[in-house]
């Protein structure tokens, strides 16, 4: 049930992938090297620019159209992105010590599962910070870069969406932000370059020790 609503929150809402733990190159790459041996070859690149930030559902229309028949996601894609995360999963470079200065209320709301998020969050140690305040595109209509996700995070935390601060790494969460009405800080410390996170608003960042200084005084 949402709490009563403050119009004056100062809630800081991250993405998980890319912006708490440092998933998106290692998961890029994996999806690379499948997609091609699956008969869609796609470079890193083009697996940034198409599938990053959106959901697995997304995703796993896109490639079945694509290939023209069903795929065992579980075993072709799930089972050896799994294990290079168990593998070499960290939290994004920076962020504990942000994390660690922040005083703001925080929460996540992410394109993943809140299964995926519970195994990389406590893979990285993150979990803990925000247990019980996790929001997962599994529990809304639409995702990014419709706005559901973080008008649904709101709600969650009993907050008016415009006194909030969305903290992405994709264009499509970018995009998403933007559309509930709410500030967004772009980090392009990840996969994805600064110029595809460039829009009016938004303030684009490569170190995330940065953020505490660009949430103000609140922080």
């Amino acid at each position: 049930m949402a709490l009563p609503v403050t119009h004056d929150s100062g809630l800081v809402i991250f993405d998980c992938d890319g912006v708490l733990v440092d998933s998106e190159r290692l998961t890029v790459r994996t999806e690379s090297a499948i997609l091609t041996r699956l008969g869609w070859p796609m470079s890193e690149v083009e697996v940034v620019e198409r599938f990053v930030g959106r959901s697995a559902g997304y995703m796993h229309a896109e490639v079945e159209r694509h290939l023209g028949r069903p795929v065992d996601w579980d075993r072709e894609f799930e089972a050896p992105t799994r294990a290079a995360l168990e593998q070499d999963l960290t939290p994004v470079d920076g962020i504990v010590e942000a994390l660690d200065a922040i005083t703001r209320p925080t929460c996540v709301a992410s394109s993943g599962s809140h299964d995926k998020m519970a195994f990389t969050l406590g893979r990285t140690g993150l979990f803990d910070r925000f247990a019980g305040r996790i929001f997962s595109v599994d529990e809304v209509a639409h995702g990014k870069p419709a706005p559901d996700i973080f008008l649904h995070a709101a709600r969650g935390m009993g907050v008016d969406p415009i006194g909030c601060v969305v903290v992405e790494d994709s264009p499509s969460g970018v995009a998403a932000g933007c559309a509930a009405g709410i500030r967004v800080i772009a980090y392009a410390g990840g996969v994805t370059p600064a110029h595809r996170l460039a829009s009016d608003g938004v303030v684009v960042i490569d170190d995330m020790r940065s953020l505490v200084g660009l949430l103000g005084a609140g922080s």
